[in-house]
């Protein structure tokens, strides 16, 4: 096991305007599960690919176990990867595509297929060890890689969406599978996803990157209920936190006809006339005042349901989404009145960072 450290390491493209990764600066613990998350071009699958020794790290340094490892080749710096095609050789068996990179490295043979029949086991493919890969359905081709990487014992798991491929179903099954199976192993991993409900349920911590650039790390629950910024309010979260801009009034924030109350330091931080104010669907309560909200749609997943509408203040419309109970939600076209909870209430400055609560 090893712990992986980026020293402001930086990654540009030729031709491109922007940096791919701009200065990471990120520990990974021994024994982590990190996820790196954040929408298509953020630079997620960069900074994988540059720790891995795929990509050229321009600036900065990256380290695995204290080691300098930002000029080592790849297959010296003990990680292995599992990619999101899973790469299996078609010729070969599921045996011979999960020892091929010891046999490469000329381990005994024995001991080759004692280690294949070990990850066998831990991943359920003892019975499909004599099959080729068109053979096994797409959750299984996924364990072979797995289990490709696992033989070789490394100092570190990257794995770039490696989920991607599978249906709805089988990813929920399949990511339960890799969060345990990460979990018993005490293998360092740093793991690539642009699903933000996959980094959620499966990572110790989670990374939030946008535009090459580190927005917040911490645990699940910390960026969901302290986000950092605008960005990882409206990033994390299924659904999406309801953010609106509010003008600024003595006390507070005005919403709807009411007015939050926010304390004086918290006021004086903020150098515009307006803050953003974020409220998850579940922090609304439905109210005889309050904001008016026309109700375009309504979701219905039984014991809950959610309110999709449209919600006018200071002649702005802003799409708002809110959690109602599931057996007496209003109907399409009705207007409802929603009141945010006063403590679970989010504030934004004018630049976008959140403010002291």
């Amino acid at each position: 096991m090893a712990t992986v450290t980026y020293e402001r390491a930086t990654c540009a493209y030729a031709g491109s305007d922007r940096l791919a990764v701009d200065s990471l600066d990120l520990t990974v613990a021994d024994g982590e599960f990190l996820i790196l998350v954040g929408p298509s071009g953020c630079g997620k699958s960069t900074s994988l690919r540059m720790l891995a020794g795929l990509e050229q790290v321009d600036e900065g340094r990256i380290l695995i176990d204290g080691k300098d490892v930002t000029d080592v080749e790849p297959k010296d710096r003990d990680i292995a990867m599992v990619f999101q095609n899973y790469a299996l050789y078609p010729h070969m068996t599921v045996a011979e595509n999960m020892g091929f990179a010891l046999k490469i490295a000329g381990m005994d043979k024995g001991e080759r297929r004692a280690r294949v029949e070990e990850a066998a086991r831990l991943l359920d493919l003892e019975p499909y060890l004599d099959r080729k890969p068109k053979a096994l359905s797409g959750g299984q081709r996924q364990r072979v890689a797995m289990g490709r990487a696992i033989v070789r014992k490394p100092k570190v798991f990257l794995m770039d969406e490696p989920l991607s491929n599978l249906d709805a179903k089988l990813r929920v099954q399949t990511r339960t599978q890799i969060a345990s199976l990460q979990r018993r192993l005490g293998i360092t991993t740093v793991y690539v996803t642009h699903d933000q409900v996959e980094a959620m349920t499966m990572g110790d911590r989670v990374a939030v990157l946008k535009d090459g650039e580190l927005m917040q790390v911490g645990a699940p629950r910390e960026l969901y209920d302290r986000p950092a910024n605008v960005f990882v309010a409206g990033f994390i979260g299924s659904p999406a936190m309801n953010l609106f801009e509010v003008p600024v009034t003595d006390g507070g924030v005005r919403f709807g006809d009411r007015v939050h109350p926010v304390a004086r330091e918290v006021l004086a931080a903020n150098a515009g006339d307006t803050m953003t104010l974020g409220v998850r669907p579940e922090d609304f309560d439905i109210s005889d005042s309050g904001a008016a909200v026309e109700v375009d749609v309504v979701e219905e997943l039984g014991a809950d349901a959610y309110v999709y509408g449209r919600l006018t203040q200071g002649g702005t419309e802003s799409l708002v989404t809110v959690r109602v109970d599931g057996r007496q939600p209003p109907r399409r076209g009705e207007r409802v009145h929603v009141v945010p909870r006063a403590d679970h209430v989010h504030l934004f400055g004018s630049d976008g960072v959140r403010l002291a609560d």
